[in-house]
């Protein structure tokens, strides 16, 4: 049998990665032209591959343009940004070890890198400074991708995954004045900047009282239209020796609300369960097999908000659309207008909801699917579309 064609859960293979022809387009001719680009969108929505995709096809074609992705998930201080900042850099600007070792001294006036290799000389080398003279001295890592640039001759793109996490360093406002004064001076390195809070995304780029206030161009990644999603569930299970009708397909983008992670794994789940052709039945079990699949990190969501945020919740879930009206906060036991504006911006600060033209919804379609079941016993199982 083959492999499943649907991916979720990492980033997705070039075979699955489906539509975002138009923010291909754009991300990859505003990196190639020295436009610093921001991507905000909710979790899950498919920024980490669309810029993996991107990266991949300007490695292939321009030899004179290096890249460079970090994860700064697990980066947990302005030291350790720096020491991975600068020794991505380094790897990034040539392939042979030796160059590493001598361009590690080379780079710096004022500090003195410590470099070892690591157990595969070819592939890795470890980088560190002494921490008091990199805390006075931090601009020359900052301003180590320019450097490297002008020396070699090369154009650098540097893509942070995750940025909004600087966010939480102790020094952070000074640190991030210091990155925008540093990085808006350079003319050979492009940035692209995404992470996945969108709520701490957009205070960083959209606040004009904050240092990376329009640094560059902000793309707000949107859903993938449902016709893209049905051609390529279609042609996933053609291709893989399996079927679907265009209709059973339909189901799958409709039920999750076009979220790109979700639909990959109702898909691959539905593919799994089908020997030749989906049914609905297949789908059906696909949605309970998604569904108790994710259910302990839904029971961990319930059980870490208090409980007038978990009735917010209940309202959210109901449709409702004033929640300080008298009727709606006796309702559901809100409390007073101000808990409802505290918590509410909760509930949006820890991505369980967000606001789309004035109407708030839950940001994880598969949470409110088993929200609904849990709290309101609706069935999740669908009939038809």
């Amino acid at each position: 049998m083959k492999d499943s064609p649907f991916i979720y859960g990492t980033t997705v293979s070039e075979h699955s990665f489906t539509n975002r022809e138009t923010e291909t387009a754009k991300l990859r001719s505003n990196l190639l032209n020295g436009i610093n680009t921001m991507i905000i969108s909710p979790r899950r929505w498919g920024k980490s591959s669309l810029v993996e995709k991107v990266i991949a096809e300007i490695n292939k074609k321009e030899k004179k343009t290096k890249t460079i992705i970090i994860d700064l998930f697990s980066v947990s201080s302005e030291e350790e940004f720096l020491e991975t900042f600068a020794r991505e850099i380094i790897k990034a600007s040539s392939s042979r070890w030796q160059e590493w070792v001598s361009g590690g001294k080379d780079f710096f006036k004022k500090l003195i890198p410590k470099l070892s290799m690591g157990i595969d000389p070819g592939a890795d080398f470890t980088l560190s400074f002494d921490w008091k003279e990199l805390k006075k001295h931090n601009d020359e890592v900052l301003n180590l991708p320019e450097v490297i640039s002008q020396k070699k001759g090369i154009k650098l793109i540097i893509c942070l995954d995750e940025f909004q996490n600087l966010s939480s360093f102790p020094n952070y406002v000074d640190f991030e004045k210091k990155m925008r004064a540093c990085w808006q001076r350079q003319k050979s390195v492009t940035y692209c900047l995404y992470g996945s809070k969108r709520h701490m995304m957009s205070d960083i780029f959209n606040n004009p009282s904050k240092p990376f206030y329009r640094f560059g161009d902000i793309m707000l990644l949107q859903k993938i239209e449902t016709s893209k999603w049905v051609s390529f569930i279609c042609g996933s299970f053609k291709n893989s020796g399996k079927q679907i009708d265009e209709k059973e397909a339909k189901m799958i983008p409709a039920i999750m609300k076009n979220h790109s992670w979700y639909v990959q794994q109702l898909a691959h789940y539905t593919w799994n369960l089908s020997s030749k052709k989906a049914t609905i039945k297949e789908i059906n079990a696909a949605l309970d097999e998604l569904i108790q699949a994710n259910t302990p990190l839904y029971q961990k969501e319930v059980e870490t908000i208090s409980v007038t945020q978990l009735n917010l919740l209940k309202a959210v879930a109901m449709g409702e659309g004033q929640f300080t009206a008298t009727a709606t906060m006796q309702r559901y036991n809100l409390g007073t207008p101000r808990n409802v504006s505290k918590n509410k911006n909760i509930l949006i600060n820890k991505d369980l909801i967000h606001e789309i033209n004035g109407i708030y919804e839950f940001l994880d379609p598969a949470f409110e699917l088993w929200f609904k079941k849990q709290f309101f016993n609706q069935p999740y199982m669908i009939t038809a579309i």
